[in-house]
Protein backbone atom coordinates (compact mmCIF):
# COMPACT_ATOMS: atom_id res chain seq x y z
CA UNK A 1 0.00 0.00 0.00
CA UNK A 2 1.12 3.61 -0.56
CA UNK A 3 2.04 5.50 2.32
CA UNK A 4 -0.61 8.90 2.89
CA UNK A 5 1.62 11.29 1.55
CA UNK A 6 2.68 9.51 -1.68
CA UNK A 7 0.33 11.72 -3.97
CA UNK A 8 0.77 15.13 -1.64
CA UNK A 9 1.85 18.03 -4.29
CA UNK A 10 5.24 19.73 -3.06
CA UNK A 11 4.95 22.09 -5.67
CA UNK A 12 1.84 23.60 -6.01
CA UNK A 13 1.15 24.97 -9.95
CA UNK A 14 -1.89 26.29 -9.41
CA UNK A 15 -3.29 29.35 -6.88
CA UNK A 16 -6.24 28.71 -4.82
CA UNK A 17 -9.87 30.11 -5.55
CA UNK A 18 -10.92 28.18 -8.93
CA UNK A 19 -14.42 28.92 -10.05
CA UNK A 20 -15.18 25.16 -10.53
CA UNK A 21 -18.20 23.37 -8.92
CA UNK A 22 -18.20 21.32 -5.50
CA UNK A 23 -17.09 18.04 -6.68
CA UNK A 24 -15.74 18.86 -10.17
CA UNK A 25 -12.74 16.84 -11.46
CA UNK A 26 -11.16 19.46 -13.30
CA UNK A 27 -9.46 21.38 -10.68
CA UNK A 28 -8.08 18.29 -9.43
CA UNK A 29 -7.31 17.05 -12.78
CA UNK A 30 -5.23 20.14 -13.26
CA UNK A 31 -3.72 20.08 -9.81
CA UNK A 32 -1.85 16.82 -10.52
CA UNK A 33 -1.30 17.75 -14.22
CA UNK A 34 0.35 21.19 -13.37
CA UNK A 35 2.61 19.52 -10.40
CA UNK A 36 4.32 17.57 -13.15
CA UNK A 37 4.37 19.14 -16.11
CA UNK A 38 5.41 22.31 -14.29
CA UNK A 39 5.78 26.43 -14.75
CA UNK A 40 7.23 26.04 -18.49
CA UNK A 41 4.20 25.14 -20.01
CA UNK A 42 1.73 26.98 -22.18
CA UNK A 43 -2.12 26.03 -21.91
CA UNK A 44 -4.52 26.00 -24.72
CA UNK A 45 -8.15 26.42 -23.87
CA UNK A 46 -10.79 26.08 -25.77
CA UNK A 47 -14.69 26.85 -25.00
CA UNK A 48 -15.21 24.36 -21.90
CA UNK A 49 -16.03 24.42 -18.43
CA UNK A 50 -12.30 24.64 -17.40
CA UNK A 51 -11.62 27.95 -19.73
CA UNK A 52 -14.37 29.72 -17.14
CA UNK A 53 -13.06 27.72 -14.23
CA UNK A 54 -9.23 29.12 -14.84
CA UNK A 55 -10.78 32.34 -14.93
CA UNK A 56 -11.27 35.13 -17.33
CA UNK A 57 -7.95 37.52 -17.92
CA UNK A 58 -6.20 38.60 -16.40
CA UNK A 59 -7.38 36.21 -13.84
CA UNK A 60 -5.56 32.66 -14.04
CA UNK A 61 -5.67 29.25 -11.70
CA UNK A 62 -2.55 28.39 -13.31
CA UNK A 63 1.06 29.22 -12.87
CA UNK A 64 1.83 29.30 -16.72
CA UNK A 65 0.90 30.76 -20.29
CA UNK A 66 -2.75 30.38 -20.93
CA UNK A 67 -3.62 30.81 -24.53
CA UNK A 68 -8.19 31.02 -24.44
CA UNK A 69 -9.36 29.86 -28.72
CA UNK A 70 -12.23 29.00 -30.22
CA UNK A 71 -14.08 25.79 -29.66
CA UNK A 72 -12.86 23.78 -32.89
CA UNK A 73 -9.35 25.64 -33.07
CA UNK A 74 -7.43 24.46 -30.19
CA UNK A 75 -4.92 21.83 -32.04
CA UNK A 76 -4.35 24.70 -34.58
CA UNK A 77 -3.58 27.01 -32.17
CA UNK A 78 -1.60 24.74 -30.24
CA UNK A 79 0.22 23.99 -33.39
CA UNK A 80 1.37 27.17 -34.17
CA UNK A 81 2.19 28.10 -30.55
CA UNK A 82 4.71 24.90 -31.13
CA UNK A 83 6.23 25.88 -34.22
CA UNK A 84 7.09 29.66 -32.64
CA UNK A 85 8.44 28.04 -29.45
CA UNK A 86 10.64 25.87 -31.68
CA UNK A 87 11.65 28.93 -33.88
CA UNK A 88 12.90 30.38 -30.52
CA UNK A 89 14.80 27.46 -29.81
CA UNK A 90 11.97 27.03 -26.69
CA UNK A 91 12.00 23.19 -27.58
CA UNK A 92 11.16 21.85 -24.22
CA UNK A 93 8.46 24.31 -23.63
CA UNK A 94 5.29 21.92 -23.00
CA UNK A 95 2.12 22.82 -25.23
CA UNK A 96 -1.16 21.23 -23.52
CA UNK A 97 -4.62 21.71 -24.54
CA UNK A 98 -7.08 21.10 -21.60
CA UNK A 99 -10.38 20.44 -23.69
CA UNK A 100 -13.76 18.58 -22.86
CA UNK A 101 -15.50 16.24 -24.86
CA UNK A 102 -17.43 18.72 -26.74
CA UNK A 103 -14.13 20.36 -28.07
CA UNK A 104 -13.11 17.09 -28.46
CA UNK A 105 -15.26 14.37 -29.69
CA UNK A 106 -17.49 16.80 -31.82
CA UNK A 107 -16.87 20.42 -32.77
CA UNK A 108 -12.57 19.75 -32.66
CA UNK A 109 -12.49 16.55 -33.80
CA UNK A 110 -11.29 17.51 -37.55
CA UNK A 111 -8.21 19.90 -35.94
CA UNK A 112 -7.51 17.04 -33.49
CA UNK A 113 -7.50 14.19 -36.39
CA UNK A 114 -5.60 16.99 -38.76
CA UNK A 115 -2.82 17.74 -35.50
CA UNK A 116 -2.57 14.69 -34.61
CA UNK A 117 -1.89 13.45 -38.41
CA UNK A 118 0.93 15.38 -38.53
CA UNK A 119 2.48 14.07 -35.18
CA UNK A 120 2.81 17.88 -33.57
CA UNK A 121 4.69 17.92 -30.72
CA UNK A 122 1.67 18.49 -28.83
CA UNK A 123 0.08 17.11 -25.37
CA UNK A 124 -3.79 16.96 -25.62
CA UNK A 125 -6.09 16.49 -22.22
CA UNK A 126 -9.72 15.72 -22.63
CA UNK A 127 -11.53 15.65 -19.37
CA UNK A 128 -14.65 13.11 -20.95
CA UNK A 129 -17.53 13.95 -18.26
CA UNK A 130 -20.52 13.08 -21.29
CA UNK A 131 -21.73 16.41 -22.43
CA UNK A 132 -21.72 19.68 -22.84
CA UNK A 133 -21.82 21.22 -19.49
CA UNK A 134 -20.61 24.59 -19.34
CA UNK A 135 -23.63 25.38 -21.67
CA UNK A 136 -26.06 23.55 -20.34
CA UNK A 137 -25.93 19.95 -20.49
CA UNK A 138 -26.73 19.08 -24.19
CA UNK A 139 -25.85 15.87 -25.61
CA UNK A 140 -22.39 15.43 -26.84
CA UNK A 141 -21.40 12.05 -28.80
CA UNK A 142 -19.42 11.14 -25.79
CA UNK A 143 -22.71 11.23 -23.60
CA UNK A 144 -23.08 7.91 -22.69
CA UNK A 145 -26.11 5.42 -24.05
CA UNK A 146 -29.23 6.15 -21.72
CA UNK A 147 -27.96 9.21 -19.77
CA UNK A 148 -30.69 12.28 -19.66
CA UNK A 149 -30.08 15.58 -20.82
CA UNK A 150 -31.65 18.78 -21.52
CA UNK A 151 -31.66 18.23 -25.40
CA UNK A 152 -33.45 15.10 -25.15
CA UNK A 153 -36.92 15.92 -25.77
CA UNK A 154 -39.46 15.46 -23.41
CA UNK A 155 -38.36 12.34 -21.45
CA UNK A 156 -36.30 10.98 -23.58
CA UNK A 157 -32.80 9.53 -23.17
CA UNK A 158 -29.55 9.23 -25.26
CA UNK A 159 -30.14 6.42 -27.68
CA UNK A 160 -26.93 6.22 -29.25
CA UNK A 161 -23.75 4.65 -27.85
CA UNK A 162 -20.84 7.20 -27.13
CA UNK A 163 -18.48 7.90 -30.30
CA UNK A 164 -14.86 5.81 -29.66
CA UNK A 165 -12.53 8.36 -29.58
CA UNK A 166 -9.30 6.38 -28.11
CA UNK A 167 -10.69 3.73 -31.28
CA UNK A 168 -10.28 6.75 -33.48
CA UNK A 169 -7.04 8.29 -32.21
CA UNK A 170 -5.33 5.04 -32.31
CA UNK A 171 -5.86 4.33 -35.93
CA UNK A 172 -3.57 8.02 -36.08
CA UNK A 173 -1.23 5.34 -35.04
CA UNK A 174 0.08 7.91 -32.26
CA UNK A 175 3.28 6.85 -30.02
CA UNK A 176 1.17 7.33 -26.77
CA UNK A 177 -2.39 7.58 -25.76
CA UNK A 178 -4.65 6.74 -22.56
CA UNK A 179 -7.48 6.95 -20.26
CA UNK A 180 -6.86 7.81 -16.77
CA UNK A 181 -9.58 8.13 -13.89
CA UNK A 182 -9.05 10.80 -10.47
CA UNK A 183 -9.97 7.43 -8.34
CA UNK A 184 -6.71 6.21 -9.87
CA UNK A 185 -4.45 8.72 -8.57
CA UNK A 186 -0.71 6.37 -9.03
CA UNK A 187 -2.18 5.47 -13.17
CA UNK A 188 -3.38 9.11 -13.69
CA UNK A 189 0.24 10.60 -12.24
CA UNK A 190 2.15 7.58 -14.10
CA UNK A 191 0.35 8.07 -17.36
CA UNK A 192 1.11 12.36 -17.47
CA UNK A 193 4.26 11.11 -16.32
CA UNK A 194 4.40 8.83 -19.96
CA UNK A 195 2.69 11.61 -21.72
CA UNK A 196 4.76 14.70 -21.02
CA UNK A 197 8.01 12.79 -22.04
CA UNK A 198 7.08 10.97 -25.14
CA UNK A 199 7.70 13.28 -28.04
CA UNK A 200 5.02 13.56 -31.07
CA UNK A 201 1.05 14.32 -30.72
CA UNK A 202 -0.16 12.50 -27.66
CA UNK A 203 -3.48 12.52 -26.02
CA UNK A 204 -5.03 11.37 -22.42
CA UNK A 205 -8.85 11.09 -21.87
CA UNK A 206 -9.67 11.45 -18.50
CA UNK A 207 -13.54 10.50 -16.92
CA UNK A 208 -14.59 14.03 -15.81
CA UNK A 209 -17.16 13.38 -12.70
CA UNK A 210 -19.71 16.52 -13.05
CA UNK A 211 -22.12 16.64 -10.26
CA UNK A 212 -24.54 18.77 -11.88
CA UNK A 213 -24.29 17.31 -15.25
CA UNK A 214 -24.60 13.56 -14.17
CA UNK A 215 -26.69 14.57 -11.27
CA UNK A 216 -24.85 13.47 -8.36
CA UNK A 217 -23.36 14.56 -4.97
CA UNK A 218 -20.22 16.66 -4.81
CA UNK A 219 -19.10 13.73 -2.39
CA UNK A 220 -19.04 10.91 -4.61
CA UNK A 221 -17.30 11.84 -7.41
CA UNK A 222 -13.92 9.86 -6.49
CA UNK A 223 -16.20 7.32 -5.77
CA UNK A 224 -18.53 7.52 -8.58
CA UNK A 225 -15.30 7.03 -10.74
CA UNK A 226 -13.87 4.35 -9.44
CA UNK A 227 -16.91 2.67 -10.25
CA UNK A 228 -16.73 3.35 -13.60
CA UNK A 229 -13.50 1.45 -13.60
CA UNK A 230 -14.50 -1.33 -11.40
CA UNK A 231 -17.66 -2.09 -13.42
CA UNK A 232 -15.61 -1.56 -16.63
CA UNK A 233 -17.66 0.95 -17.94
CA UNK A 234 -14.59 2.87 -17.98
CA UNK A 235 -11.71 0.97 -18.63
CA UNK A 236 -7.97 2.02 -18.00
CA UNK A 237 -5.56 1.18 -21.00
CA UNK A 238 -2.74 2.31 -23.14
CA UNK A 239 -2.16 3.02 -26.77
CA UNK A 240 1.40 2.55 -27.99
CA UNK A 241 1.29 2.66 -31.80
CA UNK A 242 -2.01 0.57 -31.89
CA UNK A 243 -1.31 -1.49 -29.92
CA UNK A 244 -3.42 -1.86 -26.58
CA UNK A 245 -2.24 -2.63 -22.63
CA UNK A 246 -5.04 -2.35 -19.52
CA UNK A 247 -3.79 -0.64 -16.77
CA UNK A 248 -5.80 -1.81 -14.41
CA UNK A 249 -8.56 -5.08 -14.75
CA UNK A 250 -11.08 -5.40 -12.01
CA UNK A 251 -10.16 -8.32 -9.49
CA UNK A 252 -13.94 -9.57 -9.53
CA UNK A 253 -17.34 -8.76 -11.58
CA UNK A 254 -19.51 -5.38 -10.94
CA UNK A 255 -22.42 -5.09 -12.52
CA UNK A 256 -22.73 -1.64 -14.42
CA UNK A 257 -25.83 -0.73 -12.51
CA UNK A 258 -23.65 -0.29 -9.34
CA UNK A 259 -22.06 2.97 -10.76
CA UNK A 260 -25.44 3.89 -13.13
CA UNK A 261 -27.77 4.24 -9.76
CA UNK A 262 -25.89 6.44 -7.90
CA UNK A 263 -26.71 9.16 -10.99
CA UNK A 264 -29.63 11.07 -11.80
CA UNK A 265 -28.82 10.91 -15.22
CA UNK A 266 -29.28 7.26 -15.24
CA UNK A 267 -32.45 6.93 -12.65
CA UNK A 268 -35.37 6.22 -15.39
CA UNK A 269 -33.36 3.24 -16.45
CA UNK A 270 -34.10 1.38 -13.09
CA UNK A 271 -37.60 1.27 -13.82
CA UNK A 272 -39.70 -1.69 -14.70
CA UNK A 273 -40.49 -0.64 -18.22
CA UNK A 274 -36.75 0.25 -19.24
CA UNK A 275 -35.06 -3.47 -17.60
CA UNK A 276 -33.83 -3.89 -21.24
CA UNK A 277 -32.07 -1.16 -21.47
CA UNK A 278 -29.94 -2.07 -18.46
CA UNK A 279 -29.38 -5.17 -19.92
CA UNK A 280 -27.91 -3.68 -23.09
CA UNK A 281 -25.47 -1.43 -21.60
CA UNK A 282 -24.17 -4.38 -19.62
CA UNK A 283 -23.53 -6.15 -22.82
CA UNK A 284 -22.18 -3.39 -24.35
CA UNK A 285 -19.89 -2.96 -21.76
CA UNK A 286 -18.97 -6.51 -21.58
CA UNK A 287 -18.33 -6.34 -25.66
CA UNK A 288 -16.02 -3.64 -25.67
CA UNK A 289 -13.83 -4.90 -22.49
CA UNK A 290 -13.53 -8.19 -24.41
CA UNK A 291 -12.41 -6.57 -27.35
CA UNK A 292 -9.81 -4.89 -25.01
CA UNK A 293 -8.95 -8.04 -23.89
CA UNK A 294 -8.20 -9.19 -27.01
CA UNK A 295 -6.45 -6.27 -28.52
CA UNK A 296 -3.78 -6.32 -25.53
CA UNK A 297 -3.64 -10.62 -26.36
CA UNK A 298 -2.79 -9.24 -29.95
CA UNK A 299 0.58 -7.03 -28.77
CA UNK A 300 1.21 -9.29 -26.33
CA UNK A 301 1.66 -12.41 -29.05
CA UNK A 302 3.37 -9.34 -31.59
CA UNK A 303 5.57 -8.47 -29.01
CA UNK A 304 4.40 -5.40 -28.11
CA UNK A 305 4.71 -4.15 -24.49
Amino acid sequence: MKPANEFLIKDEQVFSGALSCRGCGWSLLVRHLASLLGPDTVYVLPASCFSIISGPYPLSELKANVVHTLFAAAPATATGIRAALDRQGKKDTIVAVLAGDGGTFDIGLQALSGAAARGENILYIVNNNGAYMNTGIQTSTATPYGAITTTNPGVGYKKTWPKDLMGIIAAHNLPYAATCSLAFLEDFRKKVKRARDTEGFRLLMIDGPCPPGHKTEPGDSIFIARLAVETRLYPLFEIERQHYKLSYKPGSFVPVDECLKHQGRFKHLFKEENKMLLEDIQSHTDDNWNKLLAMEKLAHVLGEF
